[in-house]
């Protein structure tokens, strides 16, 4: 199939879950989604990596986004690691696990590469948004852990541009000052940005988050 690309909709499937048989799009509702894969079950770092999302799971409820991993191993395999991600990082696994045995959904958002693995999914990262369109495509070697700070503040950015006329800036946390928008003529900033603005060039004028 094609590569997938920001802006396609994210594909839809049916799979069985740890949480039970799940529609992809029905079960993302209005939600925001990170769907994120991972190499085998009872491995060191996605061990890490799951305990991670799920001590971080309010942070991802606050941004109304559901998260769902996906690994080609069984259903009884998943259910037996969730004991040891609970156990070993001290926490409580309360997503759903996708059982992709057939590597269809794999197959489905291409996370087979062979020249790294043709066996098992590369880590791979998907933002979709409430849309159901895809907004960020990430994919890690299976060597490095994935930020998960990272992806809640591009989750942040995200829904904040989704809504305003801003974009932001290299290192931007949620609070800090964003850029107005190229397409925002000057006539209509007193009027869209109320808080007011740094003109640091034509092209680059800052202005406080509009929704804090």
């Amino acid at each position: 199939m094609a590569t997938l690309r920001l802006g396609d909709i994210a594909p839809d499937f049916e799979a069985e879950t740890t949480q039970g048989t799940i529609h992809f799009h029905e079960w993302l509702g209005d939600s925001w989604g990170v769907l994120f894969s991972h190499p085998a079950d009872f491995t060191p770092v996605c061990t890490t990596e799951l305990g991670t999302v799920a001590n971080y799971y309010p942070e991802f409820v606050k941004r109304n986004t559901k998260v769902i991993a996906l690994s080609v191993d069984g259903l009884a395999s998943h259910l037996e690691w969730i004991k040891d991600i609970n156990e070993t990082q001290n926490t409580i696994v309360n997503f759903p696990i996708i059982a992709d045995e057939d590597k269809k959904v794999a197959n489905l958002y291409d996370m087979i590469h062979p020249n790294a693995n043709d066996k098992f999914t590369v880590r791979s990262v998907f933002i979709i948004g409430s849309d159901k369109k895809i907004k960020l495509i990430l994919t890690y070697p299976a060597s490095t852990g994935r930020n998960f700070d990272e992806i809640l503040r591009v989750i942040d950015s995200l829904q904040l541009t989704a809504n305003y006329s801003v974009a932001t800036p290299a290192n931007w946390k949620d609070g800090d000052d964003v850029v107005i928008s190229t397409s925002i003529p000057d006539s209509d900033i007193p009027e869209k940005f109320p808080k007011g603005v740094q003109r640091i060039k034509n092209y680059l004028r800052m202005t406080p988050q509009p929704n804090r």
